[in-house]
C-alpha cells in the first residue's frame, strides 16, 4: 500500500466513528448558504455569524465522506469569540473516477473566500482563515496556497499525498502567512506529513500534537485542547479584539 492510499484508508477507516462526534452546544445556530465555485458548480455552506460585525470569518472544510455538520460545535466556539464560521460541503461523499478532479475540489474554498469577502459589513476585510481535516486539510493549502486572500490556515491530519492532492511543496508558496499544523502522534501518516510541512520555517508557523488516536474532525471531537487550540490560534492571527 503506498502513503497516499494509506492515507486515504486511514481517513475512510474513521467514518464510522464520526457518527458519535460531540453534540455542538446548546444555543448553536446557524444558516445555509449557497454560491458557485468557478467550475459553476453549487457549493453548499451552513454560516454561523459572530454577534459584533464586520468580524474575522473562517471557511472550514470536512474530511472525506462527512458533512459540513462535522464543524458545528467549532463553528460556535468561534462565532463565541466572536469570529465568523462558514462551514462548507465537499462535492461528494466519495472520490470521483477521475484522478484529477479531485484537486479541483479546492475551488469551493476559494469560492467560500469569495462570498465572505463580498459581505463587507459582516466580515473584516483582510481577516479571513481557512481550517480543514483530513483531506479538507489538503484542499485548505491547495486554495490557499496562491490566495492572498487567505490570511492564516490550520491543518489537522493532512497528508503529503491523499490520492494525488499533494502538498508537500505548497507552503514556500504560502509563504510567511500563519499555518497551524495538528496530528495525533498515533496517526503516522498524518504526523509524518506535519513533520515533513514544519521543517518549511519560512513563515509563522505552529506544531500541536495530541496524543489521542484519531484523525480529523473526530480528532477533533474527542481532543477538547486541540479543539480550543484551533480557536484560539485564529483569534491570534486573524488579530481578534
Amino acid at each position: 500500500m503506498n502513503r497516499a492510499l494509506g492515507a486515504g484508508h486511514w481517513a475512510l477507516g474513521f467514518v464510522a466513528a464520526a457518527f458519535v462526534l460531540a453534540q455542538p452546544p446548546l444555543g448553536a445556530a446557524g444558516h445555509t448558504v449557497t454560491f458557485r465555485s468557478a467550475s459553476g458548480a453549487t457549493v453548499t455552506g451552513l454560516m454561523i455569524d459572530a454577534r459584533e460585525r464586520p468580524a474575522p470569518a473562517v471557511v472550514l472544510v470536512p474530511m472525506l465522506g462527512r458533512p459540513k455538520d462535522d464543524w458545528q460545535a467549532v463553528a460556535q466556539r468561534l462565532a463565541d469569540v466572536n469570529i465568523s464560521a462558514l462551514a462548507i460541503d465537499l462535492p461528494s461523499t466519495t472520490v470521483p473516477e477521475d484522478p484529477g478532479a479531485l484537486l479541483g475540489w479546492h475551488e469551493g474554498i476559494g469560492a467560500a473566500v469569495g462570498y465572505l469577502g463580498g459581505r463587507p459589513a459582516d466580515v473584516r476585510p483582510g481577516a479571513i482563515g481557512v481550517a480543514g481535516v483530513s483531506l479538507g486539510a489538503n484542499l485548505t493549502l491547495v486554495a490557499a496556497a496562491p490566495d492572498p486572500r487567505i490570511r492564516s490556515i490550520a491543518l489537522v491530519s493532512p497528508s503529503l499525498d491523499y490520492r494525488g492532492v499533494r502538498i508537500e511543496a505548497l507552503l514556500p508558496q504560502y509563504g510567511d502567512r500563519p499555518a497551524l499544523l495538528m496530528a495525533s502522534v498515533h496517526d503516522p501518516y498524518a504526523a509524518r506529513s506535519v513533520r515533513g510541512l514544519a521543517q518549511d520555517a519560512s513563515g509563522a508557523r505552529e506544531v500541536r500534537w495530541s496524543s489521542i488516536p484519531a484523525h480529523g474532525s473526530v480528532l477533533l471531537s474527542r481532543d477538547a485542547d486541540l479543539a480550543r487550540a484551533l480557536v484560539e490560534w485564529f483569534q491570534r492571527t486573524l488579530a481578534v479584539n
